[in-house]
């Protein structure tokens, strides 16, 4: 379990040139001017009545979301810029001719052969054939379950999902940790739900399943197979953990002896599979049990030609994109049309930049890193992070509802926090990935299967805290509590969230909040129950655990207030952790700006004073524009609020904001000091 700032990569970051209908805006003439859009604010909104639409209301008006995305704004460019400065560097090393086995013949080759779409149409069915052979020959559940077994091997999940991290009560110790899997829609929900739009959803779903089929040269039995599985999957979906279930660490924490397990799951050989996987081990962590019980259930009471049916469908769904552009073509109708309602599919060349950071990250991160971040940037940003971990040493002290003796304990963890910036210092090696400029299916498949092997090697040995979780120009930054540290990959330390020639009101509103983001994550309501070394331990008073749950209850009620849509409420238990990092984070680095030469003034700039500019440095750096489909998704399984109450949540129980705007009393998002919230 690790905290992200923002959204699946996989969602956000495919991106194109934003359009705006009356006001254009140069990025670059931003940069040395403000730092922040002045003509995209509305004035005829009141700060104390809607903040978020004060510091962008004109924006979100006049922005038309590019018609091959989701969603736009501050990420989206952000990332563009990125994406932008990648595809030069990946075109770059594809006409290097570079030799072989080295970075740049690596990363070149897979990005060419992702590119290379005419032979990736010649090809058709070709390079997936052997493995639809192999589920045609399966006869029975034992087959079936050594396929699985055999697959995952491949990169090929299918039925089975694990992982090796640490042990979440000994974070020293790699073990092999299992969770849910085989549902191919975004949660339970969308199997179980009966309201129309679920409805819609699934019938859209059966239509895919059927054209999957088609294209794979079985046009007859398409929706007799979409019957089957949609059946199939909708009985694996019931046993599925919800997403506000999934949040629970002591729940997902299920420590069993292999001998033990097995007595749970009768219809499935565990021993057997560990051994075929390599796994030397006699002890697993099974998140969500209650799946791998039905899964015993099912393999034996459903019919092998029903598994048959839904592994061919799982194989062909999960390699669409590397197919042929009628099966990319069918996939995206699906997920990106119905289920995010996206337009126009991405260019081609967007989603291999990205495929190529998903496979090869290390090495392209290398050479990314040479070229787009400087030392400086790191040396600055650990200024900053320093800062904040002094302003949120004094914020638990000060602290009225905590004990001494869990207060000690707390500014322990605070101290232990292992900072990452840019990128690591010791970067992934790919020797064993074989990677050709006219083979893409075969590339993706060696890379896989080398992600698996490097898993594996991890399995008994004790946990390398000096690894990363994201590439080095990923757009996002994430808190681990297995190793109690905060990471700001070198993607994200770019305008809007970071720049050099801006003033300390603006650094400290946007990247100082994202500090401080995720510094809280170590204290919200997931990160909090584990202790200074990353366990999974109770490290609170009672008295005290107690109190933070009554703050954190109100926390849950005020956001389950928000709405969009037609009524489609925040879920405040699902976005219980982002949002008390969103709260903190706001307050500490406030706090920190407050001790800069800048935040102790009251010189204005453009109008503005200091701490105003703060703000909305704050509100412009959540300014984001979703569709109306990707945002229903975002209600029902993403942990992030929508980034409207992100703004408004934190700033309205401020009194600092009140100050700095002069809101009355009568503003229609006034709170009174008694009920505002306060954690950290």
């Amino acid at each position: 379990m690790k905290n992200k700032l923002i959204l699946p990569a996989a969602v956000l970051l495919l991106l194109a040139a934003c359009q705006n209908k009356n006001h254009k805006t140069d990025r670059a003439d931003l940069k040395r001017t403000l730092f922040f859009d002045t003509a995209g604010m509305d004035l005829t909104v009141k700060p104390g009545d809607n903040f978020f639409l004060y510091a962008n209301g004109k924006w979100i008006k006049n922005t038309e979301i590019p018609k091959t995305e989701t969603g736009w704004g501050s990420f989206y460019t952000l990332y563009n810029d990125n994406i932008k400065n990648l595809k030069g560097i990946l075109e770059d090393a594809a006409k290097s001719k570079a030799a072989a086995g080295s970075v740049e013949q690596k990363v070149g080759d897979f990005y060419a052969s992702g590119m290379d779409s005419l032979t990736i149409e010649k090809l058709g069915l070709e390079p997936i054939k052997p493995l639809l052979t192999k589920i045609d020959s399966l006869k029975n559940d034992k087959e079936l379950l050594d396929f699985v077994v055999e697959e995952f091997k491949n990169g090929n999940g299918y039925l089975l999902s694990f992982d090796v991290e640490p042990d979440d009560k000994i974070s020293s110790k790699n073990a092999l940790i299992f969770s849910q899997a085989g549902i191919n829609l975004p949660d339970r929900s969308y199997y179980l739900d009966q309201d129309d739009k679920a409805k819609k959803i699934r019938a859209s779903y059966h239509a895919y399943i059927s054209k999957i089929f088609a294209l794979a040269g079985d046009s007859i039995n398409g929706s007799k197979n979409a019957d089957q599985i949609l059946k199939l999957e909708t009985a694996i979906a019931q046993s599925h953990s919800t997403p506000v279930e999934l949040r629970d660490p002591q729940k997902n924490y299920n420590k069993y002896a292999v001998a033990g397990f097995q007595k749970e799951v009768p219809n499935i050989d565990i021993k057997t599979a560990l051994n075929k996987l390599g796994a030397n081990t006699d002890t697993i962590i099974v998140r969500q049990p209650r799946y791998y019980q039905a899964l015993s259930s099912l393999v034996k009471s459903q019919p092998i030609d029903v598994w048959k049916i839904k592994l061919k469908f799982d194989a062909l769904n999960n390699s669409a994109n590397a197919l042929t552009m009628a099966f990319r073509k069918a996939r995206f109708d699906f997920y990106g049309k119905t289920l995010y309602g996206q337009p126009v599919q991405t260019e081609r060349w967007k989603a291999m930049v990205s495929n190529t950071d998903s496979n090869l990250g290390d090495l392209l991160g290398q050479l990314y890193t040479e070229q787009y971040f400087k030392p400086a940037a790191k040396k600055r940003m650990l200024e900053l992070v320093n800062n904040l971990q002094k302003v949120y040493e004094t914020r638990i002290k000060n602290v009225d509802w905590m004990t001494a003796e869990t207060k000690q304990k707390a500014l322990e963890k605070l101290n232990a926090f292992i900072k990452k910036i840019g990128y690591t210092d010791k970067w992934k090696k790919y020797d064993d990935v074989e990677v050709s400029k006219n083979t893409y299916f075969a590339n993706l498949k060696s890379a896989r299967k080398h992600e698996f092997k490097e898993m594996m090697s991890k399995l008994g040995k004790p946990v390398d805290k000096t690894e990363w979780l994201m590439t080095a120009p990923t757009v996002n930054a994430y808190y681990n509590p297995a190793f109690n540290e905060i990471v700001f990959p070198a993607g994200i330390l770019q305008f809007p969230f970071f720049d050099f020639a801006a003033d300390d009101a603006i650094n400290y509103g946007a990247i100082g909040a994202v500090i401080g983001h995720e510094m809280t994550h170590g204290f919200d309501d997931q990160g909090r129950q584990y202790d200074a070394y990353g366990n999974l331990k109770e490290w609170w008073t009672k008295v005290d655990a107690n109190n933070f749950k009554t703050k954190a209850d109100k926390v849950v009620s005020f956001y389950n207030n928000f709405s969009l849509l037609d009524n489609q409420h925040v879920n405040g238990s699902l976005t219980l952790g982002e949002n008390l990092a969103d709260l903190g984070g706001l307050n500490i680095a406030y706090d920190a700006f407050k001790l800069t030469e800048q935040g102790k003034g009251d010189k204005k700039i453009d109008g503005f004073t200091p701490d105003q500019r703060f703000f909305l440095s704050f509100a412009q750096v959540w300014r984001i524009k979703d569709r109306d489909e990707r945002m229903r998704v975002r209600l029902k399984t993403d942990p992030h609020s929508p980034e409207m109450f992100r703004v408004n949540g934190p700033v309205y129980n401020m009194e600092a904001f009140y100050k700095a705007f002069n809101i009355p009393t009568t503003a229609k998002m006034y709170i009174a000091p008694a009920n505002r919230l306060g954690v950290w």
